[in-house]
């Protein structure tokens, strides 16, 4: 299996997070998101990335950006198509775990390159990948949304975007703030009930030479009453 062969911490649960995703949440991952969020945030959550991708260190003309996590393309496809209406030839690469959650992306078309693999080793990842698909070692800029909580081991997942960033590069992180819904573990199959900020600006910092964390206000996922809120952490790999 592809997850044993890039070294998963906990294959096992892995194939379950996969099972979840393929089976209750691939053909609806779209609607699941705007109910929990509601469209207005999520486009907000777009533009915060959009900004940041346009932020010093100045993306290159070409320039190379990886969604980790991607999942049905929800965020990868908007912020693909915001960046190309002033940096047309930058190109878009998305990774994910689940093929059928990558299906759905592919459906929506927008010029973006899938593959599969695994957030704590994309350069393996990318390694085997690359018997089959033009992907490159190095990105210019990563991001990722709503991935890090369905992480087994997050604090690896730093470490990894680290690896595959060229030398200024930039990367930012999307997440759910630490919260007590324990169910959300069946649910929708997190694995972790979101981050306390502190937390993340030690895996972070372990990894990055600099990194800026922040809340978005007004931003939260709700269902039934439950609100857990979302960080935003900011990576680079030199000092800015």
């Amino acid at each position: 299996m592809l997850f044993g062969k890039l070294g998963a911490p906990d294959p096992e649960l892995l194939a379950r997070e996969v099972e979840h995703f393929s089976s209750k949440e691939a053909a609806r991952r779209d609607e699941i998101l705007i109910n929990y969020f509601g469209e207005e945030s999520l486009n907000r959550i777009a533009d915060r990335i959009v900004e940041f991708l346009f932020a010093s260190p100045t993306l290159p003309a070409d320039a190379k950006a990886l969604d980790v996590g991607a999942g049905s393309g929800f965020f990868t496809i908007k912020v693909a198509e915001k960046v190309r209406t002033r940096l047309p030839k930058v190109s878009f690469y998305a990774m994910d775990m689940t093929p059928a959650m990558l299906l759905s992306l592919v459906k929506k078309g927008g010029d973006v390159q899938p593959f599969i693999g695994l957030a704590e080793n994309l350069e393996g990842s990318i390694k085997e990948a690359r018997m089959y698909l033009d992907i490159p070692y190095k990105f210019d800029a990563v991001f990722s949304t709503l991935m890090l909580h369905h992480s087994v081991r997050p604090e690896k997942v730093f470490e990894s975007i680290r690896q595959v960033l060229r030398e200024d590069g930039k990367a930012l992180i999307v997440d759910l703030c630490e919260h007590g819904f324990e169910e959300f573990k069946k649910e929708m199959g997190d694995v972790h009930l979101g981050f306390r900020l502190e937390e993340i600006a030690k895996m972070a910092g372990n990894a990055f030479a600099e990194v800026h964390i922040e809340k978005m206000h007004g931003i939260c996922c709700e269902c039934s009453g439950r609100a857990a809120e979302i960080f935003f952490a900011y990576l680079y790999d030199v000092l800015c």
